[in-house]
Order: C-alpha cells, then sequence, then structure tokens
C-alpha cells in the first residue's frame, strides 16, 4: 500500500493536521472521509465489492466508493478523483450529509472518519480498477435493505452504517432534480 496522509480534523470538520492513513486507521484518529452513492435511472445503486487483496474489508461490497481527500483537495475533488479511479466514472455529484463514525474493523484498524457523503445518478457502465474493485452490481435500495438484514457480514461496516439513512436522502435528492 502505497504511503498517502490523511486529513485530521476535529469534531467540526476544522483540520487539525495530517497523518499517514495505516497510522490513523492503527489509532484511530478522526480523520476526513468520502463516500459516493451513484444510482442509475432505474434508481437502483451501484455497489462494488472490495478486492480482496485490500488492506481491510476485502471482499465485502460496498458503496459506489469512498476514500480519503488529500492534504489540500476539497472533498467534492476527492469524490470525482476517486469515483474515476476505482470505478471508471464521471457524473455529477452532489454533496447530501455529513456524518462522524467510529467503527471498529475485525483487522484491529479503526475506521473514525468525518464522511461527507456524495450522490450521483449516471447510465454509463462502470470500468472497475482491478486494485481496488473485484466486482460491481445494482440493486434497489429494498433489496440491500433486505440482504443487509440476513447476511450483515457481507457488507462493510461503514457501507451498513451510511446505508440506514440513504433512502430519506435519496428521496430528498430526487425530488430536487430537474424533470
Amino acid at each position: 500500500m502505497p504511503l498517502t496522509e490523511v486529513v485530521l480534523v476535529d469534531e467540526n470538520d476544522r483540520p487539525t493536521g495530517v497523518m499517514e492513513k495505516q497510522e490513523a486507521h492503527v489509532k484511530g484518529a478522526l480523520h476526513r472521509a468520502i463516500t459516493v452513492y451513484v444510482f442509475n435511472s432505474r434508481q437502483q445503486l451501484l455497489l462494488q465489492q472490495r478486492a480482496e487483496e485490500k488492506y481491510h474489508s476485502g471482499g465485502l461490497w460496498s458503496n459506489t466508493c469512498c476514500s480519503h481527500p488529500a492534504p489540500g483537495e476539497e472533498t467534492l475533488q476527492a469524490a470525482h478523483r476517486r469515483l474515476y479511479e476505482e470505478m471508471g466514472l464521471r457524473c455529477a455529484l452532489t454533496p447530501m450529509f455529513t456524518l462522524t463514525y467510529r467503527l471498529p474493523l475485525d483487522n484491529g484498524l479503526i475506521e473514525h472518519e468525518l464522511g461527507h457523503v456524495y450522490f450521483g445518478v449516471t447510465d454509463d457502465v462502470p470500468q472497475m480498477n482491478p486494485d481496488e474493485v473485484s466486482s460491481y452490481a445494482y440493486q434497489s435500495i429494498d433489496e440491500i435493505a433486505q440482504q443487509m438484514a440476513t447476511t450483515p457480514e457481507q457488507f462493510t461496516a461503514w457501507f451498513q452504517l451510511t446505508f440506514a439513512r440513504i433512502p430519506e436522502y435519496w428521496q430528498t435528492f430526487q425530488s430536487e432534480q430537474p424533470n
């Protein structure tokens, strides 16, 4: 894994410094993150199955993409960058909400993030980066909720946490789109 830095923040998303990504996850340091949810015109969410080789949560299903902005990079810019790097997609992204969470992972790492959540819509075909993603699928919100209820171990911890808020925000997002 290449050495990359994440932006440490306080509970109000004010930068307090930078730290190497792996170290931040070992120490559970609060840092800035981005989470992207891309839907198609049939209102299905694009899920990714994380590559097995990822340093945590490999092989689990998750939202379209997620990552961390680099120091000095805006969250929207990071969301666009990672959506293209992971899934080969470009589309308009809309900021929807932020949330802070602290989730211990099975391998001893800790996801302690202030996440900026973005929504987008495209019918373009994903071009997966095999270093990041092993598979993808489109599913309705109801299908995902049903699978999470029966097999939660197949999904990343942060996806399970953020997904609970997605149906409400998806309705708001749709109502604000021009016809």
